[in-house]
């Protein structure tokens, strides 16, 4: 058996996906939050046959494109991984030495001798600065250790040697954000006399950097690799990899600015905690969250700087439907600094007790709008409109509406003029989901025996090569399907769902889509006898419809006179019976 195939047979679709997004079984398949677009109600599917579909926004494969799409891997990095991750012996492959996959495989070996070369810089003579910030910032030798925190040389050349002592080409170098060249010629590094914080994917594998100054006047204060082959920073979240479990068992997620935050809050026993790498929090690292829990505590710094990135934050988690709370903390303290002082307990109830968004923009409201007139009172109202509009239930939202129209001293008949100005535009924009009515019309007969043809090899093997002479199947409502099936087998190619859909038009390929994730025939095996029993009942079907057709031409000729054509319909109706 060729290896992928191999892999293939031996994982666990639904396990494998159930790592990246919660899933509830649902009949035969596990459903859940699609994790390549946002939406409020699941249209992500599971089936254990081996693939997965979404009817939101079309995403479906097998095991290894799920994997591919949501780590960003290529084919053979998947298949890898997987492998690996279900011990199953990996073997040597030439043809998996593309370009492509030599590159991503330097750019991660890299950032491991990286990785090496920091920690053990850490500890080094040189080191010294760093360790002295992070002593007066509470982290100790086991913390450091834990989430891999390291110091770079300051020479600008520690890593130039030993990626050039390893024989990596200058060019893989230069393109692992790690080294860069100078216009002059030559290389350096891009990390020098920095305390260094490495950044996993959600795998675990170190993909990049961040690197704090640690004097005066070193500017940025933070550097950040730049985005290459295995690091596109929108994407990533600092510390999901060690957050994403506990996340789960929480179900909420404490979503605080820098790496100390996390490093600080996750030592203390808070382990439900993540920060964006160096940007803005964006739609995408939003919905890498929301796959593991849609609660989210927004705990930013309380700062100028820090409240209006929380509400920034705000409107984006609240587009992807997540629930959100704002914690605030007092005393001016950033997360890292108040469990410091006031211990991981203190923290945790006050993760528990932080408000919703909503109150939080109204504060922030009376300080943004002058409330003494009615103008601004109204223009408060219409600030915050859009994010109580976006509670997708709707008591809590008007509840929440009537609340805050209080607290900011706005007429009722002014609330409800722009609740209704709301759900109207909403309407306006609202469509239909298209395809969901599809299957509908396909007979269960037809839906049994495409189930019986996916799942059984026997069945394949006895009735794909006569499927086409049975009678009636010129009006098989799903007969692309089927003609796609027979193709393969002719063509010696394996018949499965994923090579059916590839052969397939829009309109058959969306039928087969619904139908297969559907799966609503129930529990049991489709197997050759349950192929060969709908054959045989499909076949007396079609018998039935040639009949109800001759006795409604016989009647037609027999009343306009024409006999010879009446008795050669009665002769075929004899024949029939």
């Amino acid at each position: 058996m060729e290896f992928a195939e191999q892999v293939k047979s031996q994982v666990d679709i639904v396990r494998t996906v159930g790592q990246y997004v919660q899933l509830k079984k649902a009949g035969t398949r596990w459903v859940g939050l699609c994790p390549f677009h946002s939406e409020k109600t699941p249209s992500f599917g599971v089936n254990p046959k081996g693939f997965y579909k979404c009817f939101g926004c079309g995403a479906g494969g097998d095991v290894f494109k799920f994997v591919m799409e949501v780590e960003g891997l290529t084919f053979w990095e998947a298949l890898k991984q997987l492998a690996e991750q279900y011990g199953i012996p990996v073997p040597k492959r030439a043809d998996t030495t593309d370009e492509d996959t030599r590159l991503r495989a330097a750019l991660y070996r890299m950032h491991e001798l990286a990785q090496e070369a920091f920690r053990a810089g850490l500890y080094a003579a040189a080191g010294a600065e760093a360790r002295n910030y992070l002593a007066r910032r509470g982290v100790t030798q086991g913390v450091a250790e834990r989430f891999g925190i390291g110091y770079s040389d300051a020479s600008g050349q520690a890593l130039v040697r030993r990626f050039e002592a390893e024989n990596f080409p200058r060019e893989a170098m230069e393109a692992s954000g790690l080294v860069r060249r100078r216009d002059s010629g030559g290389y350096y590094d891009n990390f020098r006399g920095r305390l260094m914080f490495p950044i996993h994917n959600e795998s675990g594998k170190i993909i990049a950097f961040a690197g704090r100054a640690l004097r005066e006047g070193d500017e940025p204060k933070y550097l950040n690799s730049p985005e290459t082959a295995i690091y596109k920073k929108q994407t990533v979240l600092y510390n999901l990899h060690r957050a994403k479990d506990a996340i789960r068992k929480q179900d909420r997620c404490v979503l605080v600015e820098g790496y100390m935050d996390v490093i600080g809050v996750a030592a203390a026993g808070v382990e439900e905690v993540v920060a964006s790498c160096g940007t803005a929090l964006t739609p995408a690292q939003v919905r890498t969250l929301r796959r593991h829990s849609e609660r989210v505590v927004v705990n930013f710094d309380p700062d100028t700087a820090g409240a209006n990135a929380t509400e920034r934050s705000i409107q984006i988690l609240l587009e992807e439907h997540m629930k959100v709370r704002v914690l605030s903390l007092e005393g001016g303290l950033d997360p890292d600094e108040y469990v410091r002082q006031n211990g991981a307990e203190t923290y945790r109830r006050k993760l528990g007790e932080a408000g919703g968004y909503f109150h939080w923009l109204a504060d922030r409201t009376r300080l943004r709008f002058d409330m003494r007139s009615a103008e601004g009172r109204i223009q408060g109202f219409q600030f915050l409109l859009p994010a109580i509009q976006k509670v997708s239930d709707k008591l809590e939202r008007a509840a929440i509406a009537e609340d805050v129209a209080d607290y900011l001293g706005v007429e009722k008949g002014v609330v409800l003029e722009q609740f209704r100005k709301a759900a109207s535009e909403r309407r306006g924009r609202s469509v239909e989901a298209p395809g969901k009515a599809l299957a509908a019309a396909v007979p269960p007969l037809e839906k049994m025996l495409l189930m019986a043809l996916l799942e059984s090899a026997e069945a394949r093997q006895e009735v794909l090569p006569a499927l086409r002479g049975t009678p009636g199947f010129e009006h098989f409502a799903m007969r692309p399907v089927f003609e796609a099936m027979v193709s393969l087998w002719e063509s010696g190619e394996r018949v499965e769902y994923l090579g059916v859909e590839s052969r397939l038009e829009e309109g058959p390929r969306a039928l087969l889509q619904e139908i297969v994730s559907a799966d609503e025939l129930g529990e049991e095996s489709h197997t050759l006898t349950q192929a060969q029993a709908c054959l045989r009942e499909l076949a007396i079907q079609d018998r039935e419809r040639r009949k109800a057709e001759l006795r409604s031409r016989l009647k037609a000729a027999e009343r306009e006179g024409r006999t010879e054509e009446a008795l050669a319909y009665m002769s075929e109706l004899s024949r029939l019976k």
